[in-house]
């Protein structure tokens, strides 16, 4: 069975499925291929343990792919201030969406409510979605893709997209390198309710063991992330809640007073991806297969969206006659890309290896580094526009 598109996209997650939508209307025949079968918000109101801080940005991009407003609000929370301590207690650095003209830095958003959002505004267009299924033969073409999918569907296209997360088949099969860097560090995720308000407040602390985040979730709750070497990791996933709890109470100098498990642990390990090349002739990389940073400033998914605003924009502006999987056109998105991707990577890698060193010159330049930029007004204000793009 042969059936023709201008466009796969291999990955049905977050960012394979906003890029499917940011190309309804273009005029490209889409299929969407997802190897699991996706799972839906618990019919109960529990917190999901994996969370998303977006941007302003990609909010504003989720409402053009029809996706936020199917969002529950009252599952969504807003960061209105951000405050940022470093290993010594007098260092401390403070971001506000109101001195900075702003309505807030970030919302914080469930894994699977925004998947089922995406879902939902994807099943009103023109896509066909092939789940689950997996691909098990990719044959790129002068002038087309073949897919061959395990059931013996073979999908004929012009461009086929590589959304398939960090560990990309389509870009291993492609032949394109990734340079990996481990920081055999775990990044440990856990919800909690907190005795004292947060105020919409997020905290994070860069420690010598790794950097701890609490960010807020609706009502007195927050969600915590935190980025800790693998052995002391483990024991935090291996701990009872109660013990988990007193843990990060302690490591958060009690900001937010007694603390209570809400979500069980769960832990994923760290490391940077730096990708040769997001294209080549009817191929473009998107999201975790085009780059993958440390989780420190909470980025990683905002570049993904940014991936998908660019080259839907890209590919819609090719012109009625134009090839979408002209080599020429797809790196149009890759040059749109680099200098964003590259600067994240460069300052996430550079922060881990800062705040992970026992050297006193930097324990001492990194505490000031805060400090100073702390009382450089203009200085917060031109990192947050930068950040909520």
């Amino acid at each position: 069975m042969r059936q023709e598109f201008d466009v796969v996209i291999i990955g049905g997650g977050l960012v394979g499925l906003s890029l499917a939508r940011a190309l309804a209307g273009s005029g490209l025949r889409q299929a969407l291929i997802e190897q699991q079968t996706p799972a839906s918000p618990p019919a109960d109101a529990s917190w999901d343990s994996r969370i998303y801080a977006l941007s302003p940005g990609s909010a504003a991009f989720l409402e053009d792919c029809g996706a936020w407003q199917r969002l529950p609000q009252e599952r969504v929370a807003r960061v209105e201030a951000m405050r940022v301590y470093g290993d010594d207690p007098s260092a401390r650095l403070e971001f506000s969406a109101y001195d900075a003209g702003l309505r807030e830095l970030a919302f914080i958003v469930e894994n699977r409510r925004l998947q089922l959002a995406l879902r939902e505004a994807a099943s009103e267009q023109d896509l066909r979605v092939y789940c689950p299924a997996s691909w098990t033969a990719l044959e790129f073409r002068a002038d087309h893709v073949a897919v061959r999918l395990e059931d013996g569907a073979e999908l004929v296209a012009r461009l086929v997209i590589g959304a398939d997360g960090s560990e990309s088949r389509v870009r291993a099969h492609a032949g394109i390198a990734v340079r990996p860097s481990d920081y055999r560090q775990l990044g440990v995720v856990a919800n909690f309710s907190c005795e004292r308000p947060h105020r919409d407040v997020a905290f994070q602390w860069f420690r010598r063991d790794g950097v701890l985040a609490l960010l807020p979730l609706p009502g007195n709750r927050v969600s915590m992330v935190w980025s800790i070497a693998e052995e002391p990791g483990r024991g935090l996933l291996a701990a009872p809640d109660a013990a988990l709890a007193a843990e990060v109470e302690s490591a958060s100098s009690g900001a937010l007073g007694a603390l209570r498990v809400i979500t069980p642990a769960a832990g994923f390990p760290l490391k940077l991806q730096r990708v040769t090349h997001f294209t080549k002739p009817r191929l473009a990389l998107v999201g975790d297969a085009a780059h993958n940073v440390h989780p420190l400033a909470g980025q990683g998914v905002n570049l993904g969206f940014r991936d998908a605003r660019v080259l839907a924009r890209v590919l819609k502006e090719r012109g009625p006659q134009g090839d979408c999987g002209d080599h020429a056109l797809l790196r149009r998105y890759e040059r749109a890309r680099r200098e964003d991707v590259l600067a994240m990577e460069v300052a996430t890698d550079g922060l881990q290896k800062l705040f992970n060193s026992d050297a006193v010159f930097l324990t001492r330049a990194r505490n000031l580094g805060l400090k100073l930029i702390d009382r450089q007004p203009w200085l917060k204000n031109f990192l947050v526009h930068h950040a909520v793009t």
